[in-house]
């Protein structure tokens, strides 16, 4: 959430940062908290004084009564002065809600470096990294190399629940169980975060803490009885770990922390719905971190090559993208994402948005660190996949992929995979 203050006194910046994310509706946003704002103020002023007068008058009726007078009346006057009061403190409490609630639909403001964009056709490669895989085939595509290597069983899995929650089997169980291993190791013993294991489910004021909630209700999956929601992340229960908080511990603090995650994703029926490119559950390793905001834009770039380096360490080939104003997310003021390449069907798929939130996560959490002058500020958080499965699955398939059907696994889960060196057809 943006802090009010900024939009009082950098009106003009905040509008024009609004206005790059090609939605006037947010500038309207911004105009409507100002104009509370100013009522909000105004009725506060009156209320104010209004306090005053009866202070005074409250005054006046112990003179009188020490000097043996009547009160009557300036009693009634006080009583009145006390009702209008009771009305402009109602008047402000309604104020308040509105503007609550219209500063929870205001995005963040995109950072000045990020470039115009209308949608992600503005995005820029900022660098791609890895040895294009060439094939003297054809090669397959991830559903027809899991199909002859035995480990889907989406058909099933539809059965069970519905399109879009997979099920893997045997040896893919296996792999993916091993690459979500070889990421947390890596995260934990070489790049210095602390594992965390939070809950599958959280209340609305997680979600509204991280920004999912009121903008993306229609696509997460709700819990209406317990007021609960599915987590469509794991940064919603990481990041709200601190929430409400004054952190004790020195900054910065690393987490990460895989989850299973669930997202309705209303609107995007039929699109992209073969095999495990696009699902309602999923599995996915996180990052968090939350540092001082002098700081917060190195950490993002360490976090982009945090997650960069599970890619590199298997070996695959991958780029990354500075996102528009105008495919960044609600909440990121900046945000990269990193893309692998599936040969297949020659497409680039997301598999990590590394984002800086700044202190717009923070001020909805009220999670804050003591200053050098001892004084309570606002942290600045961020967060980044490390990484998102099954597109990882798809990738590692399709780029590793052999004449006859086969998959040579990647070194670096040698160790996970029991022996396990290379998938082999079962068909």
């Amino acid at each position: 959430m943006l802090d009010i203050k900024r939009i009082r006194e950098n009106f003009d910046e905040v509008v024009a940062g609004e206005r790059r994310r090609n939605n006037e509706a947010y500038v309207e946003l911004v105009q409507q908290a100002r104009d509370l704002d100013v009522e909000r103020r105004r009725v506060l002023g009156e209320s104010d004084s209004l306090k005053t007068e009866r202070n005074a008058r409250s005054k006046e009726i112990g003179q009188l009564k020490k000097a043996g007078q009547d009160t009557t009346e300036v009693q009634a006057e006080v009583r009145k002065i006390g009702d209008a009061i009771l009305e402009k403190d109602a008047a402000v409490r309604e104020i308040e809600a509105k503007l609550q609630e219209v500063m929870l639909r205001i995005p963040n403001v995109p950072n000045a470096e990020i470039p115009d964009g209308p949608d992600a056709s503005g995005n820029v490669v900022v660098r791609t990294i890895g040895k294009k895989p060439e094939f003297d085939f054809k090669p397959l595509d991830h559903l027809e190399l899991g199909t002859k290597l035995g480990i889907f069983d989406l058909e099933r899995a539809a059965k069970i629940t519905g399109t879009g929650f997979p099920m893997l089997v045997g040896v893919g169980s296996h792999l993916q169980r091993a690459l979500i291993q070889y990421m947390l190791d890596l995260h934990t013993e070489k790049q210095g975060y602390t594992e965390v294991l939070p809950p599958f489910v959280v209340n609305s004021d997680s979600m509204r803490g991280t920004g999912q909630l009121p903008k993306m209700a229609e696509d997460m999956y709700h819990c209406e009885v317990d007021d609960y929601w599915l987590v469509p992340t794991a940064e919603v229960p990481v990041t709200n770990i601190y929430r409400d908080e004054i952190l004790t511990q020195p900054l910065p603090i690393y987490l990460t922390a895989y989850t299973p995650c669930f997202r309705r994703e209303a609107g995007s029926a039929g699109k992209d719905t073969r095999g495990i490119k696009r699902v309602h559950q999923f599995d996915k390793v996180e990052m968090v971190k939350f540092v001082e905001p002098e700081t917060s834009y190195d950490e993002l770039e360490k976090l982009v090559q945090n997650a960069g380096d599970v890619l590199e360490g298997l070996g695959l080939y991958y780029h990354v993208l500075k996102l528009c104003t105008g495919d960044i997310s609600f909440s990121c003021a900046k945000c990269y994402d990193l893309e692998l390449w599936a040969p297949a069907h020659e497409e680039w798929l997301e598999v990590s948005s590394c984002s800086n939130f700044e202190d717009f996560q923070a001020r909805r959490l009220n999670c804050r660190y003591r200053g050098k002058d001892g004084k309570p500020r606002l942290v600045h958080t961020l967060n980044g996949s490390g990484v998102a499965l099954p597109r990882l699955m798809i990738a590692l398939l399709e780029q590793c992929q052999q004449a006859d059907g086969s998959v040579l696994l990647p070194e670096a889960i040698w160790p996970y995979m029991r022996g396990i060196k290379k998938l082999e057809p079962i068909c």
